[in-house]
């Protein structure tokens, strides 16, 4: 059976534009048909289609531009781009896995040929759309367990800036930031297993509640193992609460072994911890929180110079 997908045609050739419109909408597809590169640009961010197809290389390489254009913008960067190109322009191919095509379509191409190069990326588009939804259903459980107290408003929305700033300060690549990003959103999933008894409780936990308490990092490295979008998250969902000396948990890390994402998702959550208001305290002066985390180097807690240069940006 097949895909019915919605398609961009970029095409300043109307009567190619016309020929590809019509055999594709003869498939089933829906398909819209713009003339420049700047059309083609503001289609995509307004509706992402399931695919592009550019017919835009000559003569100023329009097409590889608006490739890696889409390739560089969270909301398109998965929309599969197939890029038209003339018979053995060996030069066209190489610029275009440069800039990131997905595909290639060589002039004159045939009918059957079209199908098949459609329906297999329509397809692989499908997967990321179910891959992105099920990380979206994660990411709401993350404002769920959120929501579930009221102190702890907004907490994972700053976690998630401050965690950020402070690793474009110390130079991490984009990787690594958008780990951060997610991994404050999402550092204590695993609350979701911790019973409001327990999670809302005003007092000191006893033994017990603590024991409980200090499984939900286990509990959110399972919810996220699931999906490989969230690989680079889980050390910091597992890790924020370990500490250098090794006596943090839940694994007991010393050192180098505590990952670096988690070290700094630790050393926010406990900044915007102690700095915002509680009902058995008021929010305390970012000095004062500063200067109770350099206690926690002293004590062999935390990395000295991760604070430092969090303290910097203050």
């Amino acid at each position: 059976m097949s895909l019915r997908a919605s398609i961009l045609v970029a095409d300043d050739d109307r009567m190619s534009a016309r020929f590809l419109q019509r055999l594709l909408t003869r498939e089933g597809h829906d398909v819209a048909v713009v003339e420049s590169g700047a059309e083609a640009l503001d289609a995509c961010q307004a509706a992402p289609p399931d695919l592009v197809l550019v017919d835009l290389v000559a003569p100023r390489g329009v097409g590889f531009d608006i490739c890696r254009k889409l390739k560089e913008q969270a909301r398109t960067r998965f929309v599969p781009v197939v890029i038209v190109t003339a018979q053995g322009d060996r030069a066209d191919r190489l610029k275009g896995i440069e800039a990131g095509c997905d595909d290639f379509l060589i002039k004159p191409f045939d009918s059957t040929e079209l199908h098949a190069r459609i329906q297999s990326l329509v397809r692989l588009k499908r997967f990321t759309d179910e891959l992105e939804s099920a990380e979206a259903v994660i990411l709401g459980l993350g404002a769920t367990i959120e929501a579930r107290d009221p102190c702890t408003n907004g907490h994972c929305q700053r976690l998630a800036h401050y965690a950020t700033r402070l690793g474009k300060s110390l130079g991490l690549d984009e990787d690594d930031l958008a780990a951060l990003e997610r991994g404050g959103f999402l550092h204590d999933i695993g609350k979701i297993a911790v019973p409001d008894r327990v999670l809302l409780k005003d007092g000191s936990l006893d033994a017990h509640e603590s024991r409980v308490m200090r499984k939900h990092p286990i509990v959110g490295d399972s919810l996220c193992a699931g999906l490989r979008s969230l690989n680079r998250v889980r050390p910091i969902v597992r890790h924020h609460h370990e500490r250098l000396d090794g006596t943090g948990y839940p694994d007991g890390l010393r050192s180098g072994e505590v990952p670096l994402l988690a070290q700094i998702v630790g050393i926010v959550d406990v900044f915007d911890a102690l700095t915002t208001e509680r009902p058995y305290r008021a929010a305390r002066p970012c000095t004062e929180a500063f200067q109770l985390l350099e206690d926690e180097a002293v004590k062999g807690w935390r990395d000295r110079a991760l604070i430092d240069a969090f303290a910097t940006l203050f």
